[in-house]
């Protein structure tokens, strides 16, 4: 009989496969960057939405420790706010101002998210029953590497718009950028494996010379965080079920099971392994996780690419990370303190990290139609990667009876379809 959860083994160098293990103040610091790499977008989504950040990065943590143990702690992944609700909960609450805490009819989002939450986990159930034949015929390897590419590619303005406006901040950016490509190719031991996080370091560093030394950028405001309580609970909400709003979300659902399948494969691509029998409980996993958070306050999350691309550059997957991680989120979420102080991080500095992260996300695609040897020559290939990249890339937005679907979205169910529709004769297979 398989025990519930791997004996993970400690290996110290090289590559770190999901059922090893790294010492444990590594550990350690491997889940504090992955916390790094997630602040930026789990904070932004509910305050784009006008939802509690706090609250957001708490349920984080709750969704990413329900999926290490649905999951059976074999798949590494983080949970994070989804930007996919975004469009659609703007929509069924009305909200048109920007900040946190600022959504009045936060209830009736909540009970859509929670509507999408069970659409999901109903679909991992199916996927779990059913095996997951129907999903590969579905979403072919040129389809899934290029969803994950699209992903990438659609984030990509978002870091480039993040640089900044002014020659100092964009500079610093892009030394944030490099900085992380110099300490991944050039060190050593721990600080090899904490590419993001000591990035991270050095570009608030220099930053905070640039602009709180010589005066050439906006001053990092520490204010905030002397008047942060050090121990808050985080701000809880009641959902309210409205059938109109809960149409309207629902649908986003297939959205996340795109994203999850994306990571899903990802994650197969980098470490060479097939991670196809997780893949329902993954998606249940995320479904109960979303519906978790849309019952206390929160938003609906994903699995995080931020944190796929973490990986990729790291080559660390060690799923007990991700436990360090949730915990590490969680203390966030009782700690107003500490959030304020995360988010002094200066945007030009997160925008070189995302100029970092979102890039592997997009290289992973590649890698998964090298892996799965990809006929390019083939018309049908070509097309559907070409016209789905665009999309992602541009990010084609579709509005269908008032759903609006953005440029993930899009990318996805374009990839999807002109793969089927584009069905070769057998004689130029």
């Amino acid at each position: 009989m398989a025990s519930l959860f791997p004996h993970w083994t400690l290996k110290t160098g090289g590559e770190v496969a999901p059922d090893e293990r790294l010492p444990t103040a590594q550990t350690i610091a491997m889940g504090v960057q992955h916390v790094v790499a997630m602040f930026g977008s789990t904070a932004l989504a509910p305050i784009l939405m006008g939802f509690d950040p706090n609250t957001a990065i708490f349920f984080s943590g709750i969704g990413t420790l329900i999926f290490f143990l649905m999951t059976g702690g074999r798949l590494p992944s983080y949970l994070g706010s989804s930007f996919a609700f975004i469009g659609v909960v703007i929509a069924a609450t009305g909200y048109a101002g920007s900040g946190a805490n600022a959504n009045a009819n936060i209830g009736v989002a909540l009970g859509g998210i929670i509507a999408c939450g069970l659409v999901y986990f109903l679909i991992g159930l199916v996927v779990q029953v059913a095996g997951t034949g129907w999903i590969e015929r579905l979403m072919p390897p040129i389809v899934t590497g290029t969803v994950v590419a699209a992903i990438g590619l659609n984030l990509a303005p978002v870091a480039v718009k993040m640089l900044g406006a002014t020659p100092v901040e964009t500079g610093i950016g892009m030394l944030t950028a490099l900085s992380v490509g110099l300490i991944a190719v050039r060190s050593h031991g721990v600080a090899g494996r904490l590419p993001i996080l000591l990035g991270a370091l050095c570009g608030y560093a220099l930053y905070w010379i640039a602009a709180n030394g010589l005066g050439w950028a906006k001053p990092i405001d520490f204010s905030g965080v002397g008047q942060a309580a050090w121990i808050g609970l985080p701000r809880f909400s009641p959902p309210v079920f409205d059938g109109t709003a809960m149409l309207l979300i629902a649908p986003v659902a297939v959205i996340l099971v795109a994203e999850n399948l994306g990571h899903v494969k990802g994650l197969a691509a980098m470490t060479g392994r097939n991670f196809d029998p997780l893949m329902g409980r993954a998606f249940m996993a995320d479904g109960i996780a979303t519906m978790v958070s849309g019952a206390g306050g929160g938003t609906g999350v994903t699995t995080y690419a931020e944190n796929m691309g973490v990986m990729a550059v790291t080559r660390i997957y060690s799923t007990l990370v991700f436990v360090v991680a949730a915990l590490v989120a969680l203390a966030l979420g009782f700690s107003p303190k500490f959030g304020a102080l995360i988010l002094t991080l200066p945007v030009p500095v997160i925008g070189g990290l995302a100029l970092v992260v979102f890039g592997l996300i997009a290289a992973t695609g590649g890698r998964i139609w090298v892996q799965s040897k990809v006929d390019f020559s083939r018309p049908r290939n070509l097309i559907t990667a070409g016209v789905a990249l665009t999309a992602g890339a541009g990010d084609l937005t579709l509005s269908i009876a008032g759903f609006k679907m953005g440029g993930i979205g899009t990318a996805t169910f374009g990839a999807i379809v002109l793969y089927h529709l584009l069905r070769e004769r057998e004689g130029a297979r």
